[in-house]
């Protein structure tokens, strides 16, 4: 191989892999990737980054990828799983992530309808899953391991290493006539959305679709080389691959690969990353646990920790509305930075954040305003994986809680006749892999149908209020959408995960998990075997439900509520891989506890 990186200037610059390698010459040795290989952080340079991604690319087309083959991608957040996936696409190929939280019957269904030959496995345990759906995948040919992970005896097994040394079939010429070969309209990448109901579609997103949008998100977020960000959402999600792959690769910036999800705080605290995407579940923890902690401070501290809060409060309400803080409350900003902020965010891995994202699912308006308290703005974004990932967001200045912000940079936002929210723009996919009529229904005049229901303020400002398909019809006609009201009540302190149950019902119930430490700092540290039957514990959730009732319309009140046995899981089958809710798996679960909330 070329132990120089490819001259990019012949290469078209609006694909991303054009950009790696423009990146690879300009910034060098400057780090791209940290990972930790068991005793520290070790860094990848631009430079090797770009070798890397050449020879997997070279490597592929020496095993026959053709333009537009697709490669399925199985594992962890890992180089390897980058490396994989633009070396796909600069290869002319087409990536499709699998979560590797899928069965093996869910793995054998993805690879077999994207019809690809190649896929790269993380390790022993999702190899035997994939060799559990072969019998169903006549296509595929080549299993690859990621890096350090033996192939054993099978000869369609390879290791990373034997793999990529076939990059020396191809030469340097070939590789550099694929990659200026591609079209911004190429697909570049399919998204399989990890769908409530039914098997997952693929979504197709072109180059252009990657390019343009992570422009627009640099551009928005200012993203520089010296910009860092930490990788542990799976990077299956759209949402994850424009902070990991498509932003970085646009901006320079680098990526802290986290040891595991089980790591992330841990691992936070020693990257201190300056951009942090976190989705509602992860904040929602960091809340709960620091709301306890502050909660226990007593006398001069607990005075000193209720000031600063109030003076990063309004700091934060004056610059998300676009104006700054006057001379006397920047001063008092000053001095609680100094005497609490500058100990507290550090010790949460923040201590360098300065742009901070909630998405992928709603968040209560109260977690955002707590964590302005804490001098953290986070700044809620909405969208989908058909629109490349964001449609619209609270961007500095103009963040206003309770929206999703307003329209994404170079995106057009609508309101349909019946509430759906509408969306164009270069962020647009191309349309659903193999499902021309499910396409035709979601794009109409170039018009993203969302699915969601929303509306749109005088400026713009965009509300989501529901799904169409996931409205409950209670037995009275009254429509109610759910994911709202759930929102509110998981902001409760004592809630984890709340459900609401009502269609076809004369009323309105929940189902309910709980967050063991706030049960334990309720009940004095104990933690009851049967909470339905504790009266301390039900009395304090009953006194949070009927504080949302107070806030609700009348036909939403929750009338009843039960208390699930343990967490719901992806694992367990309940939440997609997006920690969305997996409605019917939960009522047909819990059907016996629903019956008897209506007995």
């Amino acid at each position: 191989l070329n132990p120089e990186p490819l001259n990019p200037e012949p290469l078209n610059p609006e694909t991303i892999p054009a950009r790696v390698f423009a990146h690879a010459r300009g910034l060098g040795e400057a780090p791209c990737w940290w990972a930790h290989d068991g005793e520290a952080w070790r860094a990848t340079s631009w430079a090797e980054a770009g070798r890397r991604v050449e020879q997997a690319a070279r490597a592929m087309m020496a095993f026959g990828l053709k333009p537009g083959d697709r490669v399925c991608i199985l594992g962890f957040n890992r180089e390897a799983w980058v490396v994989a996936d633009i070396g796909a696409m600069a290869a002319g190929g087409v990536p499709a992530g699998i979560y590797e939280t899928c069965s093996a019957e869910e793995i054998g269904w993805i690879v077999e309808h994207a019809e690809a030959e190649l896929i790269f496995v993380e390790n022993e345990a999702l190899l035997a899953r994939v060799q559990q759906a072969r019998a169903t995948l006549p296509r595929l040919r080549q299993i690859v391991l990621f890096p350090g992970e033996p192939a054993g005896e099978d000869p369609s097994v390879s290791t990373w290493e034997a793999f990529m040394q076939r990059a020396g079939e191809v030469s340097e010429s070939a590789f550099r006539a694929r990659l200026d070969s591609l079209a911004a309209q190429d697909p570049a990448t399919f998204i399989y959305t990890s769908g409530t109901t039914g098997p997952p579609k693929a979504v197709m997103l072109s180059h252009e679709n990657l390019a343009w949008t992570a422009a627009q998100a640099v551009g928005m977020a200012g993203l520089q080389p010296g910009d860092s960000t930490v990788s542990y959402l799976p990077l299956c999600h759209i949402a994850e691959q424009i902070f990991t792959i498509h932003a970085p690769a646009t901006s320079g910036s680098q990526v802290w690969f986290a040891r595991s999800r089980e790591s992330l705080l841990e691992d936070l605290k020693e990257a201190q990353p300056t951009v942090f995407l976190g989705v509602p579940r992860v904040w929602e923890k960091m809340h709960e646990a620091l709301s306890a902690r502050l909660a226990a401070a007593t006398g001069a501290k607990a005075s000193l920790v209720s000031w600063a809060m109030d003076v990063a409060r309004r700091v934060h309400a004056a610059r998300n509305a676009g104006q700054q803080p006057g001379m006397g409350l920047a001063l008092q900003h000053r001095l609680a930075t100094a005497l609490l902020f500058k100990k507290i965010k550090p010790a949460i891995g923040m201590g360098r954040a300065r742009f901070c994202v909630s998405g992928a699912a709603p968040i209560a308006p109260e977690v955002l305003e707590f964590f302005t308290g804490l001098d953290l703005t986070v700044h809620e974004v909405y969208g989908q994986s058909e629109g490349s990932g964001p449609s619209s967001f609270n961007q500095p200045g103009r963040t206003r809680f309770g929206t999703v912000g307003q329209a994404f940079p170079g995106v057009e936002l609508a309101i349909a006749a019946d509430g759906e929210v509408l969306v164009k723009g270069k962020n647009v996919f191309l349309g659903y892999f193999k499902e021309p009529a499910a396409t035709a229904e979601t794009l109409v005049d170039g018009w993203l149908h969302s699915g969601d229901l929303g509306s749109l303020d005088e400026q713009g400002y965009l509300r989501i209020t529901g799904r169409k398909k996931e409205i409950l019809i209670t037995a009275g006609g009254k429509n109610i959408s759910p994911s709202n009201i759930e929102g509110m009540l998981k902001a409760l302190p004592l809630i984890s995960q709340a459900v609401l149950i009502g269609d076809r019902r004369r009323f309105v119930s929940a189902l309910f998990t709980l967050d063991p430490e706030a049960v334990k700092r309720l009940l004095g540290g104990r933690l009851p075997e049967q909470p339905m039957q504790d009266p301390a514990l039900v009395e304090e959730i009953q006194r949070g439900v009927d504080l949302v009732n107070s806030r609700l319309a009348r036909v939403e009140h929750v009338r009843r509520f039960t208390i699930l046995p343990g967490e719901l899981s992806v694992e367990g089958g309940e939440l997609t891989p997006t920690m969305k809710i997996k409605r019917r798996v939960v009522e047909e679960r819990y059907a016996e506890q629903i019956e008897a909330m209506y007995a």
